[in-house]
């Protein structure tokens, strides 16, 4: 009988320091803070039309809760649930509708794909997930292709694209508010680069400077591009849960200013992560970051 009151006890005591805050691996706030469970992320996910969830690409709690998001909100809506992707192109949506009605193979798709490289331990579960309860999965992202060919050229030059390669965008002209916070921190950043590589030999700098990049009209093309595939595909009544890089959603810009243009009545979740030294302790800085913040260890290991 001692015996095995020792063995409760060391149990006790194991599962009471593991269970303890230095050992969590997130804490969820709200815009304003206050601390809340993922059940009310799952609520409240479940009573709107747009769920957008901001993701780190290499951090493997994102990855986890949105498997776990999209576990539990099937649970309560069934077929009402579409799910959709940053990580997949919209000219895969073909590959991705032959995979799910069993036309190809799971190698087929896998191959001939333009996959990340972290598909298969990050992305794939919720995906195969999709598939397995035959819900609709968008590939929402415009190709990388012509993203670059923005970033070189600027968003009025998709125009000068064929009509066959028009199919894989949004309707054009993209009209993208660049003076979105979002957009001009990435200006912003994209000048501050450039500054730095002002000691360059001056043939290289002329070369340079006559090649401007235009980093912030290609995510306005990525954001435009989501947007409007997420409402070629939303029905009343349904919930469109998509998973997308942080920044793409973070302060209701990006993708969330475009749906907002075109469906301004229609309720958005969404949900930002965040990398902080101490989880337990709210950062103002974060405040009206999303719905739903999403606060995970600076030193928590990464997929890649």
């Amino acid at each position: 009988m001692v015996y095995k009151l020792k063995i409760i006890s060391i149990l006790f005591f194991v599962i009471l320091i593991f269970s303890s805050s230095d050992y969590k691996a997130y804490q969820i706030y709200t815009k304003t803070g206050k601390k809340v469970d993922f059940e009310d992320v799952i609520k409240s996910s479940a009573e709107s039309d747009f769920v957008f969830f901001g993701e780190l690409h290499n951090n493997p709690i994102c990855h986890w809760l949105e498997l776990e998001l999209t576990k539990k909100l099937y649970e309560k809506k069934k077929d009402k649930l579409i799910l959709g992707a940053e990580m997949f192109e919209t000219d895969d949506q073909l590959k991705i509708d032959e995979y799910f009605a069993g036309l190809i193979k799971q190698r087929s798709f896998e191959t001939e794909a333009k996959l990340w490289p972290n598909y298969s331990t990050d992305y794939k579960p919720f995906f195969e997930f999709a598939k397995e309860k035959k819900l609709k999965f968008v590939a929402t992202n415009i190709p990388r292709r012509y993203a670059s060919y923005v970033a070189k050229n600027g968003l009025k030059s998709l125009k000068n694209l064929s009509k066959e390669a028009k199919k894989f965008l949004p309707d054009l002209p993209i009209k993208a508010n660049m003076e979105l916070e979002s957009y001009k921190k990435m200006e912003s950043m994209n000048m501050g680069m450039k500054k730095k590589k002002s000691k360059m030999p001056k043939k290289m700098m002329i070369k340079k400077k006559s090649q401007k990049i235009h980093i912030a009209e290609a995510q306005a093309s990525k954001d435009a591009s989501m947007s409007y595939f997420i409402l070629e595909y939303w029905k009343k009544k349904k919930t469109f849960l998509h998973f997308n890089g942080t920044y793409h959603s973070d302060n209701y810009e990006g993708i969330v200013y475009f749906i907002k243009e075109e469906k301004p009545k229609s309720k958005i979740i969404t949900i930002a992560t965040v990398m902080e030294e101490n989880i337990n302790e709210w950062n103002k800085e974060n405040e009206n970051l999303a719905d739903f913040i999403i606060v995970v260890p600076n030193n928590m290991t990464t997929t890649y």
